[in-house]
């Protein structure tokens, strides 16, 4: 199933009589409650969805800074959307595409089996001449019954172990991956064999995703082949969806730790890395160790 809808493709399916259910997404870390500006002007029909509030759970610090949802909850919010077993889901943001990919993997975990990223977000939306709604439209109540463990995860435990087998991936900003700056958890630096893969570069300046095939080069380039057990995280699991949605895109298939930093930080006992990995100095390192333990 496709991860992506172009703004051209969802004008010809609104012209034709077929409407997918479309979910405003509007989020950012300085502004996590977009709903006044969905009020303002949305795409037709869309529903608004908060992230902080729908999409996450305000748990203890140890599960994490945004933990999944208790399913029982995310199926209320989803047939409050109006989203129905078999409806096509349209998801959308007005910041690179982050909150929307945050959306498209937890409704695919959640058992939903069609789900669209728009690409190119609002602005793409704009810029092909679509036209926005204002107020709250009416919607009708869905039916939908969701079940969670339809994509892969990794706990805690897991992510630690991974790279011992496989590729773990950090999806944050380079310097945060360094250890360098540190502006949303209390600790800087990455899980011990992470390799960075910002999701900031799955996007071309217009703000669309890159091509498939520019897509496969980069994850690629970093070291990935298909056969790879992968996983990714980042602060909270926002950025880890969108690299996880870039890497289906490329052909690849890969978890994610929901915890993500923000559960390591705050786990005791946990260890941090500042060191700057590669795929290869990973195994390479693995290897070493596994020749001096014989």
């Amino acid at each position: 199933m496709s991860v992506l809808i172009s703004p051209a493709e969802l004008t010809r399916l609104l012209a034709k009589g077929i409407a997918p259910k479309l979910l405003d997404v509007r989020w950012s870390p300085i502004a996590p409650h977009g709903q006044a500006d969905y009020v303002s002007g949305h795409l037709p029909g869309a529903a608004y969805v908060d992230l902080e509030h729908e999409l996450s759970l305000r748990g203890a610090r140890s599960e994490g800074r945004r933990p999944l949802p208790p399913i029982e909850d995310l199926q209320s919010a989803v047939r409050r959307w109006g989203i129905s077993e078999g409806d096509t889901v349209v998801v959308y943001d007005d910041a690179a595409g982050l909150a929307a990919s945050r959306a498209w993997w937890l409704l695919r975990h959640a058992g939903l089996t069609d789900v669209r990223i728009l690409d190119g977000a609002l602005s793409g939306w704009r810029k092909s001449g679509g036209h926005l709604q204002a107020g709250t439209p009416l919607i009708e109540r869905g039916n939908a019954v969701l079940s969670y463990g339809h994509l892969p995860t990794v706990t805690i435990d897991q992510a630690a172990e991974l790279p011992t087998y496989g590729v773990l991936l950090d999806a944050r900003a380079p310097e945060r991956y360094r250890g360098e700056a540190e502006r949303l958890d209390r600790l800087a630096g990455h899980i011990p064999g992470a390799v960075n893969a910002p999701a900031s570069e799955n996007l071309t300046p217009e703000g669309n995703f890159r091509s498939a095939h520019a897509l496969r080069a980069r994850f690629t380039e970093l070291g990935l082949s298909e056969h790879d057990v992968i996983a990714v995280y980042g602060g909270s699991g926002i950025t880890a969806s969108q690299d996880i949605a870039a890497l289906a895109i490329a052909g690849f298939s890969a978890a994610l730790y929901p915890g993500s930093w923000s559960q390591w930080v705050n786990t005791p006992g946990r260890p941090i890395e500042t060191e700057e990995n590669s795929v290869d100095t990973v195994r390479s390192r693995l290897w070493a160790q596994t020749v001096g333990a014989a």
